[in-house]
């Protein structure tokens, strides 16, 4: 199928035949889409162009009718749907506009290359495409149709220079002279005129040309002929035979001009750590004709400007548009940077000419990169002014700089992050560039100052804490005047009042911490300034839903605050920076919502997390426990508040349902924290129907292994307040821990008896759980087969369910029956297979008590190097997850390795030391402990014997 756009809207099918379109509002539509063939297209660009500045209420359901009418006529294939839009699905030289623009581009090249009659041919095929007006059926898109306007114009200006170079002088001059009634400030078509009237004969109506121009532009816009036209003048006057011949270069003998470099100013300070960026900018310059930096304030947007155009070969012009504060300015500033004059007035009726039209003219025919920089105050004035030039001056290159992008067509958008900050341990943080700034400017401050291993940490610190934003770390540096670094590092919690020593020269907003953040602030809108308070509660950044359901507003105001870099899309999620987020949490006090806000948050954390936990023991595990990965701080953040502000209930449902999670991610220290700070504030206080979730943060509060006597009084009261085989019905995970810390039961067989009576009215979950329950009990009790079969009978449920974390609990109960029974080699293999599901579901404790596992099988095996290999690993992994009954197994191992090398001080080291890690209150871990005692005995004895 093709599509002609340059004129009224016309699809034609595979048959040559046109398609039937419909009403005006579908042939707008498809003509937007045609425009950008190929390429997404924005619901909000569609909506512009359709409907214009002011859309009808409905807008969205109505351009969702249009598109579903277009796709019934051109077929459902070619009109794609996008998360950010529609897009046509045909290639760009199917539509005439993308046709015309190639052969237009072919045939300047071949009249740069020095053959016009392949110039001429190529744009005499492609000027031939055109049928009238473009874009005609979408008479609201008129910044795109004026960009057509004038590639149609620069194509036959390269057309009349290939049949000049042709030697067809005379047939052009009727043609050049109603081009030149039609556009008289166009100095290009002049000054083939004039060559056309030399290459004639004419050479005193071709200065006659010349000095008409002059007067023009100078009444007209005070400016001076430019360049080509000034040199067509001085050929003539020459009588440059060039002017009559096929010579490509009119005037080429003539020297252009000196670069010139419009208000770019020399830095007085070493530009660090942008090498990448600002080979980016360079890419995108070359590759497009818009490029905007957006970012953050305080992020470094214009000095990467400047260094970027700095690079740059040709003409430059900067334009400061921070002291702007009237839209109607930016022209006139743009205007003063180049040095134009103010414009005469224009006989007969002696109106002024309007500075847009003035810069057209000036920059119509000349080669320039301007960079309009700091314009997030004034974008809908730049936005227009910048879409006016670059469709009206094919020479013309923007750059940019702000806080959101122009949104227009054609813009390259490269956002502009911090600077790359150093983990918080790190052995050469200067291999970052944060921390070389800060090295550079401190030294700047304190003659002598270098980052050392002394002070590391600090600067580390400082830059982590200002998240690598440059401007604050210069401000944090600035301090080192009065300051010590410790000083500096530990009054971060302030930073608002600490950063407010800036340069005398900057701008007001650039000379403290709060005015950058400010300034971005009062920009702002009330809905917005609404919505990026209520997002500071977010501490790890939240998905659209989230916020809009926590902030109570619409997730357009979240896109917004993204578009106005007052937060960042980073891997699905909207986050701001920490710097951002304390001014916004500032905000948030002042407005008087903070309880408000924060109890949405729990509330909605807590229909997340109940939704979530059903799911871990799925075969959704996997999707669920990514989706908590991303918001784990915010689970925490949520059972914090939830205690600090008295909410118990929401607090132990929030604890109670994040249990199977944190214990699969192995996440023990903090989260026992969080559950023994709400169990001292519960303290002797109990909720009716809540037993479940009171049982669960006793449990949570204990699996970290310190066990004092105040909760060894709170486990006594679980073995009271629940059996050993009662069967959760709201907390399903109980299950586990109850017997973990609980047990063992007093009588096996009849423990074993009463889960077998219960497995009808189990959850296959629970079915499965209860199954390698009743083997672990069967292996206890020596009837070695019947473990064998429940064991294997679980193993094939928990596969059947997807569930891995409970695939991991049988195979390591497998192994450790084969190891027992002296199959080393079967415990081997099963261990094996335990790790690498616990590696694929990222369970870091699981994977430490297997390679434990496998430890124990190699050092059987006779192989006590890979067993140590494994151990040592063990050690580091459970030690970080803070699974201290792992790391009392990993020792143990290692101090059996040392047993079996005859290494006994060694070995008595070790597992000294592996008595003192194991949980003593713990009844999973009684094995592990009666393992530690009968290796002591062993060294007393082998001790005894030397």
């Amino acid at each position: 199928m093709r599509f002609q756009i340059l004129g009224p809207t016309i699809a034609l099918g595979e048959d040559g035949e046109p398609v039937v379109l419909g009403g005006p509002r579908g042939r707008a539509l498809l003509t937007l889409l045609a425009l950008h063939a190929g390429r997404i297209v924005s619901g909000e660009q569609l909506v512009a162009g359709m409907y214009g500045a002011r859309p009808p209420e409905g807008v969205s359901n109505a351009l969702q009718s249009q598109v579903s009418r277009l796709r019934r006529s051109l077929g459902r294939d070619l009109v794609e749907f996008h998360p950010a839009g529609y897009r046509l699905i045909v290639d760009p030289q199917d539509v005439d506009a993308g046709r015309f623009e190639q052969l237009a581009r072919a045939g300047g090249q071949a009249l740069a290359g020095g053959d016009p009659d392949r110039a001429a041919t190529l744009l005499r095929e492609a000027l031939e495409l055109w049928r009238g007006a473009p874009l005609a059926d979408a008479p609201h898109a008129e910044a795109a149709a004026t960009e057509l306007e004038e590639l149609r114009l620069t194509a036959v200006e390269d057309r009349v220079q290939a049949d000049l170079d042709l030697g067809r002088h005379r047939e052009l001059v009727a043609e050049l002279s109603r081009l030149i009634a039609a556009h008289p400030l166009q100095e290009r078509l002049r000054a083939q005129l004039m060559r056309a009237l030399y290459g004639s004969g004419r050479q005193a109506e071709a200065l006659t040309v010349y000095n008409e121009a002059r007067k023009i532009l100078d009444e007209e816009l005070g400016v001076e002929p430019g360049h080509e036209l000034a040199a067509a003048h001085l050929a003539v006057l020459r009588a440059d035979p060039a002017l009559g011949s096929s010579a490509p270069v009119l005037g080429a003998a003539v020297p252009r001009p000196a670069v010139q470099r419009h208000g770019l100013r020399a830095q007085l300070t070493s530009f660090v750590g942008r090498a990448e960026e600002l080979a980016q900018v360079g890419a995108s310059l070359r590759a497009g004709r818009l490029v905007t930096l957006i970012g953050p304030g305080g992020v470094g947007k214009t000095r990467l400007a400047i260094e970027a155009v700095g690079q740059e070969p040709g003409d430059v012009c900067f334009v400061p548009l921070a002291p702007v504060s009237d839209l109607a300015d930016v022209p006139r500033a743009v205007l003063a940077a180049l040095g134009i004059r103010d414009a005469l007035r224009t006989p007969p009726t002696g109106s002024l000419v309007e500075p847009v039209a003035r810069l057209v003219t000036a920059l119509a025919a000349r080669e320039l990169l301007l960079v309009l920089d700091n314009c997030e105050h004034l974008i809908a004035a730049t936005a227009e002014l910048a879409d006016v030039l670059l469709a009206s001056c094919q020479g013309l290159r923007v750059l940019a700089t702000g806080r959101e992008a122009l949104g227009i067509t054609g813009e390259s958008i490269l956002p502009v992050a911090p600077l790359r900050l150093p983990p918080p341990e790190v052995d050469d943080p200067l291999n970052y560039p944060a921390v070389r700034l800060f090295a550079d400017r401190a030294a700047a401050v304190q003659p002598g100052f270098a980052v050392d291993a002394g002070n590391a940490t600090e600067v580390v610190r400082i830059c982590r804490a200002l998240d690598g934003l440059p401007l604050a770390i210069e401000l944090a540096v600035a301090r080192l005047r009065t300051l010590s670094l410790p000083d500096v590092s530990a009054r971060l919690d302030d930073r608002f009042r600490l950063l407010t020593r800036g340069s005398r020269t900057a701008l007001p907003r650039h000379q403290t911490l709060r005015a950058v953040v400010a300034w971005s602030w009062d920009l702002l809108d009330e809905d917005e300034q609404r919505m990026a308070r209520r997002l500071s509660v977010f501490v790890g950044g939240a998905r659209p839903e989230a916020a809009e359901r926590v902030c109570g507003l619409p997730e357009e105001l979240l896109f917004s605050l993204a578009e106005k870099s007052l937060v960042e899309f980073v891997g699905g999620r909207y986050q701001m920076l920490e710097t951002i987020q304390a001014f916004c949490a500032e905000r948030l006090a002042e407005s008087g919502e903070v309880e408000a806000i924060r109890d949405a948050h729990a509330a909605y954390y807590l229909d997340l997390l109940v939704a979530a936990d059903a799911r871990l023991r799925t075969r959704e595990q996997l999707e669920w426990l990514a989706r908590l990965d991303e918001e784990s701080d915010d689970l925490s953040a949520a059972v914090r508040w939830a205690t600090e502000s008295g909410q118990m209930e929401t607090a132990l449902r929030l604890l109670a349902h994040s249990a199977c999670y944190w214990w699969m991610r192995g996440n023990r220290t903090a989260t026992a924290a969080l559950a023994d700070a709400l169990l001292s504030r519960l303290g002797s206080h109990r909720f009716d129907g809540m037993v479940e979730e009171h049982v669960m943060c006793v449990l949570v509060t204990a699996w970290a292994g310190e066990i004092d006597d105040e909760l060894r009084s709170h486990l006594q009261e679980v073995c009271e307040l629940l059996p050993l085989t009662y069967v959760p019905q709201r907390v399903e995970f109980l299950m586990m821990l109850l017997s973990m810390f609980t047990g063992p039961p007093g009588d096996f067989m009849e423990a074993y008896g009463e889960v077998t009576r219960k497995s009808a009215s189990l959850s296959p979950w629970q079915a499965a759980l209860a199954m390698v329950g009743s083997a672990f009990v069967l292996d206890v009790l020596g009837e070695v087969e019947q473990a064998l079969a429940h064991f294997e009978r679980s193993l094939a449920a928990f596969k059947a369910i997807g569930e891995r974390w409970g695939t991991v609990l049988v195979l390591s109960g497998l192994g450790s029956l084969h190891q027992n029974q002296g199959d080393h080699r079967k415990a081997h293999a099963l261990a094996d297979e335990a790790l690498a599901t616990a590696r694929e579901l990222g369970a870091g404790t699981e994977i430490a008590e297997a390679l434990c596992r496998r430890g124990d099988a190699l050092l059987s095996l006779g192989d006590p190097a890979g067993a140590a290999a494994d151990y040592e690993l063990a050690a580091e992994l459970s030690r970080r997850y803070g699974s201290m009954e792992t790391v009392a197994w990993a020792y143990l191992g290692m101090g059996e390795v040392e047993l079996s090398r005859g290494d006994v001080a060694g070995a008595h080291v070790l597992l000294t030391r592996a008595r003192e890690e194991c949980p003593a209150q713990w009844y999973s871990t009684e094995t592990t402990r009666t393992r530690i005692d009968a290796a002591l005995t062993e060294v007393s004895r082998m001790a005894g014997e030397r």
